[in-house]
């Protein structure tokens, strides 16, 4: 009897046990830190690109991110202590918010499109053991803070833009195995750290404690990759004996004939050591100087006092008012977000370095050019286009952004300032060049200024003008001026420029029917995101919209390929992209692609003449770029190569079949 009240006792008590464990399971679910989520929040709001739709499962509603695509928590489900988000193309920026995240051991992003700076904040995971931020788009100086991450072994930053010094800092990571800068745009000397040339792990040779900071005192450091950025100045010896290093494509002092040539590195002989003064150290003066000094009258003395005074004074009102001016040119403050306390605010710096060789016009001009802002050309819920004349007589297309002050965030305003120094280096005949910007804060505007185009968009006249306008050579012309265009942007670019989303309404003609590619649309998504709305793109009538699978924008070299073979479609045929009478393109034409004898089907009935030899060629380019499979598609070169050695724009074999063709001739040329 006592022996089955024994059994019975501890049968409770495991129950009882069981019951506590998962008791303080629940408890611990419900009490998921919020701090976490909302930093994990702040990130997915910061990325206003999500091409494979990798943060689609972010709700930002639900209070356990345990499930979360790339998100790892820890085994109690209490704390996230991994974010793994690899070659997912998601472009935006890194919030400062992530430095929240306390007991994160691994973040990492490699291999996407972030942009902006590293935040400091990022110095606040002191349980990071893993920071990969590789691979991706961001610019800047490599934070100090990043030192007091004490734990972390494995620092990679390799092919972003990275600019300024390395920061000596980093040797105090005293279990830092792993740093890769390469392919950056680092500069200044590799700091060593003190008069020792071996690392404290090197035969038995120890660093002194008292030796200014650098890479020697990182006793566990095994792999160094610095290669491909400004280095000057020598390589530490201390550096030579790790079991893997890299400083090839630098400027260094080396016999090495890998470093870049003088020209590359500006012509500039390498940094001298600056020589560094103990501040309780002066030099000595002169004994003569002092006993001058002292034998001076005390009148003499008075008057170089109040002129010392004066000249201190004057000097300090002209260095604080130099700074006032440059602080309120060279910087907005701008909302971070909108609080019930509206006092929340983050302080935006304009890089002069980005933006130096862009036009800024005001908001005046701007206003009197396009005649008071009423000659308006085009909307859309995103923004609104006029049209203006300059001074000199030059037409203009000015894009005015349409988003309210309260919603453009810092993330917008970098945004704005890396996609104006992007327009800006574009400079090809078939691609629309940008003049120039405004931005204002009062009232707040932000807008980019074109070359006007003065014959519309191609979408306008396949879709809405008169079919003779667009002959058969006339759109083998524009087809192939296109072709060029991104071949262009694609071939002659690093990294390469991408149209967000092309199609018939970012090709613009101009008076001659030459095509020129507008990069109108990369706004829309990212201020979608900012209003916190679904931000559709619009549609092209009441009838025929764009459905959802075909609003994302294409944001990668094959996905441009893929757009242009739609758009050579909708070129040859007339058609719109998708209708909702009529289907998608794509899988209507794919029956007469694969039939060569019934490729004429194609054709727009408004084209009365084509060449069937130019017909044939197109067809072929078109099953190329819409390959299902990307790798498969052929790059804008090899599309570029095959029309300009194929079809001959010069005479059209639609002259030859028809005595009415001439007259379409003073229309094509």
């Amino acid at each position: 009897m006592w022996r089955i009240l024994a059994e019975k006792m501890r049968s409770n008590t495991s129950l009882q046990r069981l019951f506590v464990v998962l008791l303080i399971l629940f408890v611990t679910c419900e009490s998921f830190p919020r701090d976490e989520v909302r930093a994990l929040t702040a990130f997915k709001e910061a990325i206003y690109e999500d091409p494979l739709l990798v943060l689609s499962n972010w709700n930002t509603l639900d209070a356990d991110p345990c499930e979360w695509n790339g998100v790892f928590c820890s085994f109690a489900r209490d704390h996230v202590v991994r974010i793994n988000i690899t070659n997912s193309s998601i472009r935006g920026f890194l919030p400062p918010e992530l430095g929240r995240i306390t007991y994160l051991r691994e973040l990492i992003l490699h291999g996407n499109k972030l942009i902006g700076s590293i935040p400091k904040e990022l110095g606040m995971l002191k349980s990071l053991k893993v920071l990969d931020l590789g691979v991706n788009q961001l610019t800047g100086p490599i934070p100090p803070e990043i030192a007091s991450i004490n734990g972390v072994t494995r620092i990679n930053l390799q092919s972003n833009g990275l600019t300024g010094h390395l920061p000596p800092e980093l040797g105090n990571l005293k279990y830092l195995e792993e740093l890769r800068l390469d392919r950056n745009r680092l500069q200044g000397t590799i700091p060593a750290g003190g008069k020792s040339d071996f690392p404290s792990n090197v035969h038995g040779i120890h660093a002194s404690s008292t030796n200014p900071t650098g890479l020697c005192q990182a006793s566990q450091l095994k792999v160094a990759d610095l290669s491909y950025n400004f280095f000057v100045g020598n390589i530490p010896k201390c550096l030579k004996y790790l079991p893997s290093t890299s400083f090839q494509g630098n400027c260094l002092r080396s016999k090495d004939p890998k470093q870049r040539s003088a020209k590359k590195c500006g012509g500039s002989p390498p940094a001298k050591t600056h020589q560094i003064f103990h501040p309780n150290h002066r030099p000595a003066k002169d004994v003569s100087d002092q006993h001058q000094e002292a034998s001076k009258p005390a009148w003499l003395l008075a008057l170089e006092i109040i002129t010392g005074t004066m000249a201190g004074g004057l000097f300090l009102v002209a260095v604080l008012t130099a700074f006032q001016r440059w602080n309120s040119k060279s910087s907005i403050i701008i909302p971070w977000k909108k609080s019930a306390s509206q006092n929340d605010y983050e302080a935006v710096y304009i890089d002069s370095e980005l933006l130096k060789d862009v036009v800024r016009f005001s908001r005046q001009e701007l206003e009197v050019a396009c005649e008071d802002f009423s000659n308006i050309i085009g909307s859309s819920p995103d923004s609104l286009v006029y049209k203006g004349t300059m001074k000199g007589g030059s037409e203009i297309a000015v894009i005015s952004l349409c988003v309210k002050e309260e919603y453009w965030t810092c993330y917008l305003e970098l945004y704005f300032q890396k996609e104006v120094a992007e327009l800006a280096r574009l400079n090809h005949e078939n691609t629309g060049k940008l003049l120039g910007y405004c931005r204002e804060r009062s009232p707040f505007t932000r807008m980019l200024v074109f070359e006007y185009a003065s014959n519309g968009t191609l979408y306008e006249h396949l879709h809405y003008g008169e079919g003779c306008q667009l002959s058969w050579t006339r759109r083998m012309k524009i087809i192939i001026g296109i072709a060029r265009g991104l071949k262009y942007l694609h071939a002659e670019h690093d990294p390469p420029f991408t149209i967000s989303e092309l199609n018939s309404s970012a090709v613009y003609l101009t008076e001659d029917f030459s095509p020129k590619l507008v990069e109108f649309e990369s706004w829309k998504s990212i201020l979608a995101r900012s209003k916190k709305n679904s931000g559709s793109i619009g549609s092209q009538g009441a009838i025929c919209i764009l459905p959802n699978s075909l609003e994302r924008r294409h944001l990668n070299v094959q996905g441009n390929v893929y757009a242009f073979g739609v758009l050579l479609l909708e070129v040859l045929s007339g058609r719109l992209p998708y209708c909702k009478d009529r289907g998608c393109l794509v899988e209507w034409a794919k029956e007469f692609l694969e039939l060569p004898e019934v490729t004429c089907c194609l054709v727009d009935p408004e084209l009365k003449h084509f060449a069937n030899e130019d017909l044939q060629i197109i067809c072929e380019v078109i099953s190329l770029c819409i390959h299902p499979e990307p790798t498969n598609r052929p790059s804008m070169q090899e599309v570029c190569s095959m029309l300009e050695s194929k079809i001959d724009t010069s005479v059209s074999l639609e002259f030859k079949s028809s005595s009415l063709a001439w007259a379409a001739l003073a229309l094509s040329s």
